[in-house]
């Protein structure tokens, strides 16, 4: 399969609008068209992986979080793309060793995310990688856990922003790389 071309905007016109789903009034985005065109992921991985490059194309981060679940599908390629190493940031309780655990509200209740402690060393420098940045609960969250670990969030790379929600708001002045805002 050859891609979308040209580009980058290109690649996320592949992604797919699914309205009243997964209730009446929600138009969710669907990104598996994306992930599946070799050319369109590679696209997006890049720009994704471009914030972690200095000026020179050389990585200026230590490792690459992505946060469950879509997060790794994601992070994970740009981590290879870097030529770092790739941390995936758990939901409570799926993690087998010692973890950081950080707890935050939702909506709906609480959720919990955890780290493996030696998955980052003190001073490490990391990129954030996720889908979507919506109301910034679990990259603040994620933030708190690199911040125990006694490393620092470099900045975050979004896919997707929801625009009309305040998720940059939970990250400070944290730099936040967003490919396409709705």
């Amino acid at each position: 399969m050859t891609g979308p071309g040209p580009g980058l905007a290109g690649a996320l016109e592949l992604i797919a609008d699914v309205p009243d789903f997964p209730s009446p009034g929600i138009l969710f985005k669907d990104i598996t068209p994306l992930l599946a065109d070799h050319t369109a992921l590679r696209e997006v991985v890049d720009a994704l992986a471009a914030p972690a490059r200095d000026s020179g194309g050389a990585p200026v981060v230590d490792k690459v979080l992505g946060m469950e679940s879509r997060g790794f599908i994601l992070g994970a390629p740009v981590a290879l793309a870097l030529g770092v190493g790739f941390v995936p940031v758990r939901k409570g309780g799926k993690l087998p060793r010692e973890t950081f655990e950080v707890s935050y509200t939702l909506e709906y209740g609480e959720a919990t995310l955890e780290v493996h402690r030696d998955a980052l060393r003190p001073g490490d420098r990391v990129l954030l990688v996720d889908d979507v940045l919506a109301t910034g609960g679990t990259a603040r969250a994620t933030v708190d856990l690199v911040e125990q670990c006694g490393a620092s969030v470099h900045g975050v790379a979004v896919l997707m922003e929801l625009g009309f929600l305040p998720g940059r708001e939970q990250l400070g002045d944290l730099p936040v790389t967003t490919l396409l805002t709705v």
